[in-house]
């Protein structure tokens, strides 16, 4: 049975967009029509979820009854190894191939990578075109598809190119989760916990209290946890769209976590399991200078291990590989690293007030596990 549970509405003015949540939504191809604007429409997703999902996707569309709407799709690889330019070329190459117009509109139908690129695909051609996020993992559900950020890799730096283009709305069947394998979906709760951790202590407790049947999919729990997660990151896109102040607090545990990522090998550790691990290390830090307590560190590594999530990086990833990935971040300001770190439970800040020295420590802890 399909119906939406939740709407919230991402404010931005005259690009404000609505996100639904429920169960279902797949099948509720009503949602699309009235966020399809002109006759061209081009679904972007994977081999992974293109078996699931596509065709349903695209039956919906010919049943809207859109006159002379043309309908295509590409099928991309899976796989954070394959967010680069060049399989952004792949989108423009069949959009030109099949003579969509600056009026087409873009469907994004997978994780975060499917999103991240066809967003900017979006961004680019034709100097900008429309897009809808239908995003099927949890950590894109939660993250990823909301505020409009989208970009691909280099293989110096992770999102390192990029354009901000906001979505015409966000679909979010929380039924697609039954189709993600368990190490995706505790990916996808670290992003979730960073929530409870930056800016709901309350959330917070709750996951504490619920994060094993949130591992076993209870509905209402799930859908509990994304709408929390969705409205807090909606509250902080609506007031810094553009990340000069408040929005950076959403990249907590990224800088160590884009390390992790860029120095293995994108692909290799989970953008979920290096922000976990980046978190753990964050709080490490927040502890070492004296800002949170011993007993909220074990709080904050107890759920990321319940959650299934790596407590630190790499063990054959030393201090210098760090830093020299940290240097490449995109929060680095004249050279200076800047992290975001925990003043206290549910409230974090981005600083640059930490000396090499406690850093190096910290560091040097993720080594000794």
């Amino acid at each position: 049975m399909s119906s939406v549970q939740h709407t919230l509405t991402v404010e931005l003015g005259n690009r404000s967009y609505p996100i639904y949540i429920g169960s279902g939504l797949l099948q509720q191809a009503d949602l699309l029509r009235q966020h399809i604007t002109g006759k061209q429409v081009m679904v972007v997703t994977n081999s992974t979820i293109a078996p699931l999902y596509l065709q349903g996707i695209l039956n919906g569309l010919q049943r809207l009854g859109i006159s002379g709407l043309q309908v295509d799709s590409i099928v991309l690889q899976d796989g954070e190894q394959y967010k680069h330019l060049d399989t952004v070329g792949l989108i423009f190459d069949h959009l030109l191939q099949q003579r969509h117009n600056r009026t087409t509109t873009l469907i994004a139908l997978g994780g975060g990578v499917i999103g991240d690129m066809t967003g900017y695909a979006a961004a680019a051609y034709q100097r900008g075109v429309n897009f809808i996020q239908i995003p099927t993992t949890l950590l894109s559900q939660v993250d990823s598809s909301v505020g409009g950020k989208t970009g691909v890799n280099h293989p110096l730096g992770k999102n390192m190119i990029g354009a901000f283009h906001q979505p015409q709305c966000v679909i979010i069947d929380i039924q697609s989760l039954q189709t993600l394998p368990p190490r995706e979906l505790c990916a996808g709760l670290a992003e979730v916990i960073k929530y409870g951790l930056i800016a709901e202590p309350d959330f917070f407790t709750w996951l504490e209290q619920n994060i094993d049947q949130l591992r076993q999919l209870a509905p209402e729990l799930i859908s509990q946890a994304i709408y929390q997660s969705v409205a807090c990151k909606a509250r902080i896109v609506a007031a810094d769209e553009l990340e000069h102040g408040q929005r950076a607090l959403l990249n907590f545990g990224h800088t160590f976590g884009h390390a992790i990522e860029t120095e293995m090998g994108y692909g290799h550790w989970l953008h979920g399991e290096a922000v976990g691990a980046g978190m753990a290390m964050a709080a490490d830090l927040s502890w070492r200078l004296g800002w949170i307590s011993h007993q909220q560190v074990l709080r904050i590594q107890n759920l990321l291990k319940a959650a299934g999530l790596p407590l630190w990086g790499p063990s054959q990833m030393y201090g210098k590989a760090y830093l020299t990935h940290m240097q490449v971040d995109k929060k680095v300001t004249d050279g200076t690293i800047r992290l975001i770190l925990l003043q206290q439970l549910g409230e974090a800040i981005v600083t640059s007030d930490f000396s090499s020295d406690l850093l190096q420590q910290t560091l040097d802890q993720s080594l000794a596990v």
